[in-house]
C-alpha cells in the first residue's frame, strides 16, 4: 500500500465516509425520491440478517417490496426475517440459506431461483474479511471465494432473470478501502505475497468494482452500480467500536487502531444503508449515491480479471 494511496483514501474518508460526511450530503436529498412505494418489485439482498444488509431489507419491506434474504446461518437469518416482518408488516420476506464462499451452493441456488422467482434488483451486500489465510473445502482462499468469485457467480447467474424485468438493477456494496490497492490479477488466491487480510479485502473490493464496470458494458439493459456505505457503526460488534460492515463477517476486525481512532466518527446504520436504498429502489440522482472514484482501468485488465474468474469457475465445475 503506497503512502499516496493511503493519504488519498484517508483524506477522502474523513470528508465523505463519516457521520459528518453523511450529514453534509443529506442536505441535498430529495424527499420525493425517498418516500416511494415499490409493491411488485422483487429484491435479493445477500447478508441480509445483520448490519447494512438487514437495514436495507427492512426499508425495502416497509415500502412494499418483496425481499429475498440470502444468508449463511439459519438461526440468525430466521430471527432477522421475523424481525423484518414484524417491523414492516410485510409478509413477502423469504429466506434462502447459501454459503457464498461455496460455488456449488451458489450455482444450485441460482438454478432453483431462476425457475421459481422473478427479480428486479440484486444487492450484493455480504462479504467477509478473514485476517489469516484460510482455504475453503474446495481449496479457494476464503476472502476471494466469498467477496469476488461468489459475487461473480451469483450475479452472472441471475443476469438472465434480471433482463426479463423493467428497470433491473445490480448494486454491489464495495468499499473505499479499494483505493489503497491497484488491481492485481496475477495472485487472485493470495499465494505469492505475505498475507494481509485488510489488503486482500481491499483488493477484493477493487475486483468487485472492475466486474461491475465489465457487467455494465456487456449488459446495458441493467443498471449496475457499486457503492461505499461509509464507515458505519453496527451493533453486531462492540458498540464502542467502528468497523466496516461486511455482511456476515466471521472474524474480529483486523483494524483495531483504525477503529480506535474513528469510533466517534462512524455513521449509524440508517446513514450507512441510505445510499444503498437510493440505488436499489429509486431513480438515480440526489443523495449520497456515489460510484467509487478510480483511476482509469486498462481494458486488458478487465478482460484478464473476467477471464481469470471464468476460468476458475469453469475449471471448478469441470472437476465436479
Amino acid at each position: 500500500m503506497s503512502l499516496y494511496r493511503s493519504v488519498v483514501w484517508f483524506a477522502k474518508g474523513l470528508r465523505e465516509y463519516t457521520k459528518s460526511g453523511y450529514e453534509s450530503a443529506c442536505k441535498d436529498f430529495v424527499p420525493h425520491d425517498l418516500e416511494v412505494q415499490i409493491p411488485g418489485r422483487v429484491f435479493l439482498v445477500t447478508g441480509g440478517n445483520s448490519g447494512i444488509g438487514k437495514a436495507t431489507a427492512l426499508e425495502i419491506a416497509k415500502r412494499g417490496g418483496t425481499v429475498h434474504l440470502v444468508c449463511r446461518d439459519q438461526a440468525p437469518a430466521e430471527d432477522a426475517r421475523g424481525e423484518i416482518i414484524r417491523e414492516s408488516g410485510n409478509q413477502n420476506i423469504f429466506l434462502h440459506i447459501v454459503d457464498l464462499s461455496d460455488p456449488k451452493q451458489i450455482w444450485k441456488f441460482v438454478e432453483n431461483f431462476k425457475q421459481e422467482h422473478k427479480l428486479h434488483v440484486l444487492i450484493n451486500n455480504a462479504g467477509c474479511m478473514v485476517n489469516k489465510r484460510e482455504l475453503t473445502e474446495d481449496g479457494l482462499e476464503k476472502n476471494f471465494a466469498a467477496n469476488t468469485l461468489g459475487v461473480y457467480i451469483l450475479t452472472t447467474g441471475l443476469i438472465p432473470v434480471l433482463e426479463k424485468e423493467h428497470d433491473p438493477r445490480v448494486i454491489t456494496v464495495s468499499s473505499g478501502g479499494m483505493l489503497v490497492q491497484k488491481l492485481n490479477t496475477n495472485d487472485l488466491q493470495s499465494e505469492r505475497t505475505p498475507f494481509d487480510g485488510t489488503m486482500v479485502y481491499a483488493q477484493n473490493k477493487r475486483q468487485q468494482v472492475v466486474l461491475t464496470e465489465r457487467w455494465a458494458q456487456g449488459h446495458p439493459a441493467i443498471h449496475f452500480s457499486s457503492m461505499h456505505p461509509g464507515w458505519a457503526d453496527t451493533p453486531d460488534r462492540n458498540e464502542q467500536e467502528l468497523r466496516k460492515v461486511v455482511g456476515e463477517a466471521q472474524t474480529a476486525s483486523p483494524l483495531p487502531r483504525f477503529l480506535e481512532i474513528m469510533m466517534h466518527e462512524g455513521k449509524c446504520q440508517p446513514q450507512g444503508h441510505s445510499s444503498n436504498d437510493l440505488e436499489a429502489c429509486w431513480s438515480s440522482g440526489g443523495g449520497e449515491q456515489n460510484s467509487l472514484p478510480d483511476w482509469p482501468h486498462q481494458l486488458h485488465d478487465l478482460r484478464q480479471l473476467t477471464w481469470a474468474l471464468c476460468s476458475s469457475f469453469l475449471l471448478y465445475k469441470q472437476g465436479n
